[in-house]
C-alpha cells in the first residue's frame, strides 16, 4: 500500500514488506533549517563531564545545582513581576538547567496566596543578554472564585491547594491515601476535591507500574494508569504515552488498551495484549534512553509523549512513524504471528520523531539515508541500553521480527551489504538507492566508530567489519559514538545534509565534545574514510 504524500513525514522500518509483499513509501518533507542546539564550551569544573555527556545542558554537581536554585529563589519575586503574574502569585524555584552559552532554564512551582497551585508550574528561559520567555503548563489566570471563608473543613491529613490543571482554578484539598495495590505494589493515591463543594475533581495513583509478558523481551515492567476498577496502557511517568488497538483498522487510533488486573499479555501473538506490551515497553525504554543519555525530556524535548498503535491492518509486515499523528504504528507481520514491535524497531520508529524535532532530514536521497540511519543507530543504542537478557544488544536491525521469514535480520550494521541491497560504502549513486539501503553507509560508519574494524564478538554475536580502503579503525565505544551522532544531528545537520555534510557535522560535534586533537576526532575521520566519505 502507498500512503498519500502530505505535509507529514511517515517513515517505515523497511523498504519492502516481505511475506504478503505490502510496501510502505514515505512522504517527503521539505523542512526548514535545523533546530540548533548549543555547542558546549570549556572552562568550568563541570565542562569536561558535560562534554562527555554530549548534551546541551551543563552537568551541575548537587552543590552547584542547589546554589543555582537558591539564587533563582532570591530573585523569584522580580521574575514573577517580569512575567506578569498576579500580586497574590509567587514562584518557588524547583530546578535550574544551565546551557553552555549562558542560557538558564529555571523551573518554578507557583503558589497563590501561599497555597500550592497544582498545574501552575512553569519554566522561565533567560538568555545571557537578559531576554527571556516563559513556558507554562496552563495559561489560565490564577484567581479562584470562591472565598476561602466559605470552604468546607479539610479531610484528615489533606493539604489545601489551588487546582488549576483543568477548568477554572478553584480552591481544593489534596489527600494522599496510602496502602497496597492488589498485586502487592505500594499505593499512593492522590485525591483532589473541590474545597467548596466536596466534589472529587481528580485522582491518580502515584505508584502505578503494571507488568506484562512481551513476545520479544520476556517479562517486563510497563507504565500503566488506573481509573476506577480498570487500568489502561497510559504511562503517566513518561509524558502519558498510550498504546492503542487498531484491531485490523488502518485509520484513527482504535481503542486504548485496558485491563482489570494490570497483568498484560502472555508472550504469544494470539493474545492481543502481547504486541501492546512490547510497544509500550519499547516506548518506555526509548524515553528513558533519551532522558538518561542526553537529558532529553521526551523525543521532541517537550516532555510530551508520542503514542503507539498496534494490530494495523491484516498481516501487515511493517512498522512506521508519522509526524502528522506523532505516533508509531505496528503491523502483526506474516500470518499475524510476528508483530513488528521488537525493542530495536520501537526505538527506530520513535527516533524518527527525534529527527523530525531536530534536523528534519528530508526523506529522500542521501539525507533520507541519514534519516533512516539515525533511527537504526538509536534503535540499536536503545536495545543495548535496555540490557535485556531476552533481547541482548546487537548491531543487527530487526533480528527478532523475522521479516524475511528465514530467521535473518532486516539489516546488518557491521557489513550492510549482507542484506543483499544496502551499501557498505559511499558512491556517487548511493543517493539513488532506497533510503533504507543508502542508510548502510552511516550504519557502517557507526559500527566502525563504536567497535572498530575486523573480526570480533559482542554479546555472543560475531561480526567482521571491512573497510573501503583496507585500513584499520579502532572503535571509541558505542556511548561516545551515539553521543557524537546526537550532537551532530541536533546541532549541525540540516534538512538537506549529505554524507559529506554528515562527516563535517560529526567532526564538529566531536571537536565540541572531545576536542579536535584527540583519539575520538581521529577515529571519526578514520571511520568516515573507511566508508569512502572523505
Amino acid at each position: 500500500m502507498t500512503l498519500p504524500t502530505s505535509s507529514s513525514h511517515t517513515s517505515s522500518i523497511s523498504s519492502t514488506s516481505r511475506g504478503r509483499g505490502r510496501a510502505l513509501r514515505a512522504a517527503i518533507v521539505v523542512a526548514s533549517a535545523a533546530m540548533v542546539a548549543i555547542p558546549l564550551q570549556s572552562g568550568s569544573a563541570s565542562a569536561s563531564a558535560d562534554r562527555e555527556a554530549g548534551a546541551t545542558a551543563l552537568a551541575l554537581t548537587a552543590g552547584a545545582r542547589a546554589e543555582a536554585i537558591n539564587a533563582a529563589q532570591t530573585t523569584a519575586a522580580d521574575t514573577a513581576r517580569a512575567i506578569g503574574l498576579a500580586d497574590e502569585e509567587r514562584l518557588v524555584a524547583r530546578d535550574v538547567v544551565k546551557d553552555a552559552d549562558g542560557t538558564v532554564h529555571t523551573r518554578y512551582e507557583r503558589t497563590y496566596a501561599g497555597l500550592p497551585v497544582l498545574g501552575g508550574d512553569l519554566v522561565v528561559h533567560q538568555k545571557k543578554d537578559g531576554s527571556r520567555k516563559t513556558t507554562k503548563g496552563v495559561e489560565a489566570r490564577i484567581a479562584p472564585v470562591a472565598a476561602r471563608a466559605s470552604l468546607k473543613a479539610a479531610p484528615a491529613g489533606a493539604r489545601q491547594v489551588v487546582w488549576a490543571a483543568t477548568g477554572t482554578p478553584v480552591f481544593a484539598y489534596e489527600a494522599v491515601v496510602t496502602g497496597t495495590q492488589h498485586d502487592g505494589t505500594p499505593s499512593e493515591r492522590h485525591v483532589i476535591t473541590d474545597a467548596a463543594t466536596g466534589a472529587e475533581l481528580y485522582s491518580y495513583e502515584a505508584i502505578d507500574t503494571g507488568t506484562g509478558t512481551s513476545q520479544y523481551s520476556g517479562s517486563v515492567t510497563i507504565g500503566t494508569t488506573s481509573s476506577g476498577s480498570a487500568y489502561s496502557l497510559t504511562d503517566g511517568g513518561r509524558g502519558g504515552h498510550k498504546t492503542y488497538d487498531l484491531n485490523g483498522g488502518t485509520t484513527g487510533t482504535g481503542s486504548l488498551f485496558t485491563d482489570a488486573d494490570d497483568k498484560w499479555g502472555n508472550g504469544l501473538p494470539s493474545n492481543r495484549q502481547t504486541a501492546a506490551v512490547d510497544a509500550q515497553y519499547g516506548a518506555a525504554v526509548t524515553w528513558d534512553f533519551y532522558k538518561s543519555e542526553f537529558g532529553r525530556n521526551g523525543i521532541a524535548g517537550d516532555g510530551k509523549a508520542a503514542y503507539s498503535r498496534v494490530h494495523y491492518g491484516n498481516a501487515y509486515v511493517n512498522a512506521f512513524w508519522s509526524d502528522s499523528c506523532f505516533c508509531m504504528t505496528y503491523g502483526d507481520g506474516t500470518a499475524n504471528q510476528k508483530p513488528l514491535t521488537s525493542l530495536d524497531v520501537a526505538g527506530h520508529e520513535m527516533s524518527h520523531g527525534l529527527t523530525a524535532s531536530t534536523a528534519k532530514l528530508n526523506y529522500s536521497r542521501e539525507s533520507g539515508g541519514l534519516n533512516e540511519a539515525t533511527s537504526d543507530i538509536f534503535g540499536t543504542s536503545v536495545e543495548f541500553f535496555a540490557n535485556s537478557s531476552a533481547d541482548v544488544g546487537d548491531y543487527l536491525i530487526g533480528e527478532k521480527i523475522d521479516i524475511r521469514g528465514d530467521g535473518t535480520p532486516l539489516r546488518y550494521m557491521d557489513k550492510p551489504s549482507k542484506d543483499g541491497a544496502s551499501a557498505d560504502y559511499w558512491s556517487k549513486t548511493v543517493g539513488q538507492l532506497d533510503v533504507h539501503n543508502s542508510s548502510g553507509v552511516a550504519n557502517h560508519f557507526f559500527y566502525l566508530l563504536s567497535e572498530g574494524s575486523g573480526a570480533k564478538t559482542v554479546n555472543g554475536v560475531s561480526y567482521n567489519s571491512p573497510t573501503y580502503n583496507g585500513s584499520k579503525v579502532t572503535g571509541i565505544g558505542r556511548t561516545k559514538a551515539y553521543k557524537i551522532w546526537y550532537k551532530a544531528l541536533s546541532t549541525y545537520m540540516t534538512s538537506t545534509t549529505t554524507y559529506a555534510g554528515a562527516r563535517t557535522a560529526t567532526l564538529q560535534a566531536t571537536a565540541d565534545l572531545y576536542g579536535s586533537t584527540g583519539t575520538e576526532y581521529q577515529q571519526v575521520a578514520a571511520a568516515w574514510k573507511a566508508v569512502n566519505v572523505n
